[in-house]
């Protein structure tokens, strides 16, 4: 049985991105639970799903663009008078080399990965001061390593690790804790458009077989499932995780522990 510090239930929770893949599985990992979620996104139709599927309640904003993320928090604390979690879920973009990422593509870039984490925080800060509530970052394997041709987003991923230690600096005092959790490979809409553009590049039929060979030496084998990464999204937004802030969490099914040049004799 969960013991009822570490519950849930009632909590207020504020996940950007919430409309697909990841988001969408951290909403439902929440209501599951009893908690009240909020689910923020720039397209209304997948809100309207996960909202339909789950009782999530959708609301339309960017939460890159100030004045659009005030008024998301505004509407939040209208209808809860409260937040306990942020999950800055909300990225993508970045997917071209430097030589090959214009001005504009790396603006997009930053924004979708860092300003709509960094302007979502500073809107939910004093709420979460008064809940002494947490946040909850989602970097990826690519904030701590570089993968080919992924240049805008190798960096803001980056960069959410430096906001999520320079948040957890300042506002711990506060009873404010922030955490970042770096996934590998997760099978949601993104990876899959990914893998079907691998598969096309590459000549072979199928994105389960572009998703064997991306996994072929991660040392579970396999991609995470939305699930699973949600599963560490909610211990770090609840009081089981009570004595940890500015930690960064690995979910990779081990990739980052694989040597490199070690690959051949294996």
């Amino acid at each position: 049985m969960t013991h009822p510090l570490s519950s849930v239930a009632g909590k207020v929770i504020v996940v950007t991105g919430g409309g697909t893949g990841i988001g969408a599985a951290i909403a439902a990992r929440y209501r599951a639970e009893g908690a009240n979620v909020v689910v923020i996104g720039r397209r209304e139709g997948p809100l309207r799903d996960v909202a339909s599927a789950t009782g999530a309640v959708p609301v339309v904003a960017d939460a890159s663009d100030t004045e659009s993320a005030r008024s998301a928090v505004a509407e939040v604390l209208t209808r809860f008078g409260r937040i306990d979690v942020l999950v800055a879920n909300a990225g993508g973009h970045g997917l071209a080399s430097v030589a090959d990422t214009d001005d504009a593509a790396w603006q997009a870039s930053f924004t979708a990965n860092v300003t709509s984490a960094f302007v979502m925080a500073r809107e939910c800060i004093p709420a979460l001061m008064e809940s002494r509530g947490q946040i909850v970052m989602i970097s990826s394997l690519a904030g701590l390593f570089a993968g080919p041709e992924v240049a805008g987003y190798t960096v803001g991923k980056h960069a959410l690790i430096g906001l999520t230690r320079s948040l957890a600096r300042d506002y711990g005092r506060h009873g404010v804790r922030v955490n970042a959790i770096c996934p590998g490979w997760v099978q949601t809409p993104m990876a899959d458009e990914e893998m079907d553009a691998f598969a096309l590049r590459s000549g072979f039929v199928g994105r389960e077989h572009g998703y064997r060979l991306v996994t072929a030496d991660v040392p579970l084998r396999r991609p995470a499932h939305p699930d699973e990464i949600a599963s560490v999204a909610r211990f770090l937004g609840s009081a089981e995780s009570s004595y940890i802030t500015g930690a960064v969490i690995v979910a990779d099914g081990g990739a980052h522990i694989v040597d490199v040049p070690t690959l051949a004799m294996g």
